[in-house]
């Protein structure tokens, strides 16, 4: 059975760091890329971090961009982003994504084949 499931979600002030993981199951990782995304109440869903299937491209959102790092380690079947300098606009529920993409070495914000249930970011001020 096809499964992401996030972790490492919670409490933090501004300018604080969580790492969130992703413990992938059910299907071969090294055949999908790998994202980030999230969702604010009253807001679309946006992808914050991807990385491809080999980890060789690695993209962020212009939001997030010198302040996340992302990372997998295929043979753990486990991703993860780091935040540091967190906002209280991170707040949101992070979720992981996996994209079949076998052909290409590039990663995408913008779509994803399959979606983890999410963990809550919250960031105080």
């Amino acid at each position: 059975q096809f499964e992401l499931v996030e972790s490492g979600g919670g409490l933090v002030q501004r300018g604080g760091s969580l790492r969130l993981s992703c413990a992938a199951s059910g299907f071969t990782v090294d055949d999908y890329d790998i994202g980030w995304f999230r969702e604010a109440p009253g807001k679309f869903p946006e992808g914050v971090s991807c990385i491809s299937r080999t980890g060789d491209n690695i993209q962020f959102s212009d939001s997030v961009k010198g302040r996340f790092t992302i990372s997998r380690d295929n043979a753990k079947r486990t991703i993860h982003l780091q935040m540091n300098s967190l906002l209280p606009e991170d707040t949101a529920v992070y979720y992981c994504t996996a994209l079949y993409n076998p052909d290409s070495s590039i990663c995408t914000l913008s779509y994803f084949d399959n979606r983890g249930p999410g963990t809550q970011v919250t960031v105080t001020s």
